[in-house]
């Protein structure tokens, strides 16, 4: 499975942040279902072109946050209501940091509801 869609797409961001960013829209979209295991350290890494120790970084990033837990010599799995906490963060850090900037540059542009609704 390829992950596709950074949430944030901030070049400057560390490549463990990014990656985190991919395995979290990939459980929010359902990629990852709730009891689903994570792809191992080495089989992501060799997938993303990434070094093992960059993606153990991020898993460890959701294992912190109580989003996956660990099952010794088995695997990483997705956690039940992790999609919905994951989605529920992503919401507040858009509207914190990436809305009021869109919303700027919609106003600068003068465009309309009706002109944003004929692009969909």
């Amino acid at each position: 499975m390829a992950l596709m869609h950074p949430m944030n797409a901030n070049p400057n961001r560390p490549v463990y942040l990014k990656l985190r960013d991919q395995i979290a829209a990939a459980i929010i979209d359902g990629v990852y279902r709730e009891g689903a295991m994570l792809p191992s350290v080495r089989a992501l890494a060799a997938e993303q072109g990434a070094n093992p120790l960059t993606v153990a970084k991020a898993y460890q990033q959701f294992q912190n946050d109580g989003l996956v837990e660990v099952q010794r010599g088995v695997g990483m799995y997705v956690v039940r209501g992790a999609a919905e906490r994951l989605r529920t963060a992503e919401r507040e850090v858009f509207l914190r940091e990436e809305w009021p900037e869109i919303r700027q540059r919609i106003e600068r542009l003068g465009l309309s509801p009706a002109d944003l609704a004929a692009t969909s």
